[in-house]
């Protein structure tokens, strides 16, 4: 029961990073519109050090089972990332690539620990991250922006 306690602090933690990068003043229609730097467009390069992402490549390995888990990346955020099996799952359908890139990366490297998500990342190669970025940053976004939400 420790483990389960802690993957669950763990996915509040995850959701919290979440909503906090939510509450940009961005437009969250040109958010979607824009895959974010990790997809390599608009002759930018990934702040994460990564490769250009293939939005296509990345739909591909986002319905792919990971070796590791027998789970794909819709199996527990959805088709198009905005459909989680689980409330305290992200949302990742128009989220900023380089975010998803940055945090898959953390999945992997074990500076982020989450007992589905660790495992997942870790056989995902540089390319691999950069083309799922690249996908989930240019699906149409459910993120919602907190800016004048009161308590």
């Amino acid at each position: 029961m420790p483990n389960a306690k802690h993957a669950q602090r763990l996915a509040i933690a995850l959701f919290a990073a979440l909503a906090l990068v939510a509450c940009s003043k961005e437009n969250t229609e040109a958010s979607a519109a824009d895959p974010g730097h990790a997809s390599g467009e608009h002759g930018s390069s990934s702040s994460a050090g990564l490769p250009k992402g293939h939005i296509a490549k990345g739909e591909e390995l986002a319905k792919a089972k990971g070796q590791a888990t027998g789970q794909s990346c819709i199996d527990c955020h959805g088709a198009e990332g905005n459909a989680p099996i689980d409330d305290t799952y992200p949302k990742l359908g128009g989220q900023y690539g380089d975010y998803l890139a940055h945090a898959l990366q953390a999945y992997r490297s074990g500076d982020r620990q989450h007992a589905l998500m660790t495992p997942q990342a870790a056989a995902l190669s540089d390319q691999d991250i950069s083309d799922l970025a690249a996908y989930f940053g240019s699906r149409p976004s459910q993120l919602r922006d907190l800016h004048g939400v009161h308590e």
